[in-house]
């Protein structure tokens, strides 16, 4: 048996249990702990990728898995960290509206099921990838006892994230990739200057920056797109 073809999937496997583990460091008010889990699912999501290209052990249980390790990781993972965040008596005592938290994990299933079969996305991705998400909303909760975030999130806020989320995951929206055929300016000049901007807030403001990075990423996006209808037309 070659257990090189098996790594992949062990990965995948690793990013279903840290997507597992952010729910339960979710409904313990844990929001930093869950928010580095999803990380970290994030992290194992890229490497299954990886070895899969250089192992060259590509196989249709490997791809669904996927799909279902980021279900899990990043659509149910931030609904629940969303809803426990919700059930907080000193931020919401309304009993129903943390169930709005679970609209995330519906659109994110859709937004995958959408993209296995949407070949268009083959080198970017339309509308908000699941990772990014799921990254943008636990960062976001995770830092809501900062300072520079007091009286800024509330639940109205979040309630209204929740709608604007679930619309950019189904969006016709169109989203650069991180991926490089080649290493020129010319090609990857919006990947230079999203990358260099993203570090710059890391240096300046650590785990602080990773929603501004997510926010980036999504204006950055639709500046593109606007440009680029405003040259076709």
């Amino acid at each position: 048996m070659n257990i090189m073809k098996h790594i992949p999937n062990t990965i995948t496997c690793l990013n279903i249990f840290s997507g597992c583990v952010a729910c339960v460091m979710a409904f313990q008010g844990e929001y930093l702990l869950a928010a580095l889990f999803i990380y970290l699912a994030s992290v194992f999501d890229f490497l299954d990728g990886m070895a899969a290209r250089v192992l060259k052990a590509y196989s249709a249980i490997g791809k669904e898995l996927d799909s279902l390790a980021d279900a899990i990781s990043f659509g149910m993972a931030p609904g629940i960290i969303l809803f426990a965040w919700l059930q907080q008596p000193d931020v919401n005592t309304n009993t129903f509206l943390p169930y709005i938290a679970f609209l995330i994990p519906v659109f994110s299933a859709l937004r995958l099921a959408k993209f296995n079969i949407d070949t268009r996305q083959t080198s970017s991705f339309i509308g908000l990838p699941t990772p990014a998400n799921a990254i943008f909303i636990a960062s976001l909760i995770s830092l809501n006892n900062e300072p520079y975030l007091s009286g800024m999130l509330n639940v109205w806020v979040i309630v209204g994230l929740i709608f604007i989320l679930s619309f950019l995951l189904l969006s016709e929206l169109p989203m650069f990739a991180l991926k490089f055929e080649n290493l020129t300016w010319k090609d990857n000049k919006v990947r230079y200057i999203f990358l260099s901007l993203s570090l710059v807030f890391l240096v300046v403001l650590q785990l602080a920056a990773i929603p501004l990075i997510i926010l980036l990423f999504i204006l950055m996006s639709l500046f593109l797109h606007l440009i680029n209808k405003k040259t076709h037309h």
